[in-house]
C-alpha cells in the first residue's frame, strides 16, 4: 500500500506541474503584450508599460515561472490588479464560500444518489428502477442555470421556503447560512443526482451477478451480510471514482449557479477576473486544479483500500 500511495502522489505532482506549465504558457507566453491586453488599444504606452511592470511581465520568463511555482507552494500570489489587495485574500474568501456551497451540495447528493442507485439495482426491471433511471437522465440533462431559475421561482418566490439569493449577511448563524445556501445546493443535487445514481446502479447490478455474490449466498450468509461484505465493497467502486471526479468538478463549475444566486464564490471570482485581473485568474485556476487533483488522489486511495488488486497491478508494473 505504501508503494502505491507514493506512486500516486508522484503522479499527482507531475500532473500539477503540467497544469502549472500550461497555465503559465497561456497567461505569460502566448499573449504578446499583457499590459496592452488589459489597458485596451487606445491607452498610452506609458500606462501599458506601468501595468507590465506591476504585473512583472517584463521579467525573464524563468523568473516569472519561478514566481508562479512559489505561489502554488506558499499561496502567495502577489497583489490583485483589479481589487488592489492580496490575491490570497481574494481567492481565500471566495474559495471558502465555494467550499461551503459545494460541501453542502455533496452532503445532500451523495447519500441520496447512492441510496437511489441501490434501490434501482435491487429492483432491476421494475417500475421503481425505470422511474429512478428516467428521473436521473432527466435531471442530469437540465442545465444548472435553468434548474436554478426554476427553484428560485417555485420554492424561493412562490412558496417562500428559502432565500432566493445565496449570500448570507455577515455574522449569520449556521442555520441561517443553510437557508441561504439550500436553493443553489439543490440545483447542484439535480445536476449530479442522475450520474451518481446510475453509476451506483450499474456497479451494484454487476456485483449482484458476480460469482462471489452467488457463493456467499450459497454459504448461507444473510442478505444484509452479502450486501455489506461483498456487494457494496465491489459495487460502489465506480461510484467512488465518480464522486472523486465530481468533487473537483463541482468546485470549478459553480459559475452559472453563483451568478444566478449572486454568490461571490470561486467560480464567479475566476470568471470576473478573466478579462482584467490575471493574478487572480491564474491563482483561481490553479486552486481548482489542485483541489481536483487531491480529490482524484483521495478517490484512488479509497479504491486501493476497497480493491487490493489495484495495488497489485501497480506493484507489478
Amino acid at each position: 500500500m505504501t508503494r502505491y500511495v507514493l506512486r500516486r502522489v508522484a503522479l499527482s505532482l507531475v500532473t500539477l506541474f503540467l497544469i502549472i506549465t500550461i497555465v503559465f504558457l497561456i497567461n505569460n507566453v502566448f499573449p504578446s503584450d499583457v499590459g496592452r491586453r488589459l489597458a485596451g488599444p487606445f491607452q498610452s504606452q506609458e500606462v501599458v508599460d506601468q501595468i507590465n511592470e506591476e504585473l512583472g511581465t517584463n521579467d525573464p520568463l524563468p523568473e516569472q515561472y519561478g514566481r508562479l511555482v512559489k505561489g502554488v507552494v506558499t499561496f502567495e500570489w502577489g497583489q490583485s490588479y483589479a481589487q488592489n489587495k492580496p490575491v490570497s485574500e481574494v481567492i481565500g474568501s471566495a474559495f471558502w464560500r465555494s467550499i461551503k456551497l459545494a460541501g453542502y451540495a455533496l452532503v445532500l447528493t451523495i447519500p441520496i444518489s447512492i441510496l437511489a442507485g441501490l434501490v434501482a439495482a435491487r429492483r432491476q426491471g421494475t417500475p421503481v428502477d425505470r422511474g429512478i433511471v428516467t428521473l436521473g437522465l432527466a435531471s442530469s440533462s437540465i442545465p444548472e442555470f435553468v434548474s436554478s431559475v426554476i427553484l428560485q421561482a417555485l420554492i424561493g418566490v412562490k412558496l417562500g421556503w428559502f432565500k432566493v439569493v445565496a449570500k448570507p449577511p455577515d455574522g449569520a448563524g449556521f442555520f441561517t447560512q443553510l437557508n441561504y445556501l439550500t436553493l443553489p445546493a439543490l440545483a447542484l443535487v439535480i445536476v449530479y443526482f442522475g450520474y451518481i445514481a446510475r453509476m451506483t446502479r450499474a456497479g451494484v447490478i454487476k456485483a449482484l451477478d458476480a460469482d462471489y455474490t452467488r457463493t456467499a449466498t450459497m454459504k448461507g450468509l444473510a442478505p444484509w451480510q452479502v450486501m455489506r461484505r461483498h456487494v457494496l465493497r465491489n459495487g460502489l467502486q465506480p461510484t467512488v471514482s465518480v464522486v472523486g471526479v465530481q468533487v473537483g468538478y463541482v468546485l470549478g463549475s459553480l459559475v452559472a449557479i453563483e451568478k444566478v444566486f449572486n454568490y461571490p464564490g470561486l467560480g464567479l471570482t475566476i470568471a470576473n477576473a478573466a478579462a482584467k485581473d490575471p493574478p487572480v485568474l491564474v491563482a483561481g485556476v490553479l486552486v481548482v486544479a489542485t483541489v481536483y487533483m487531491l480529490a482524484t488522489l483521495a478517490a484512488d486511495l479509497v479504491l486501493a483500500w476497497m480493491n487490493p488488486r489495484a495495488r497489485l497491478k501497480v506493484g507489478a508494473s
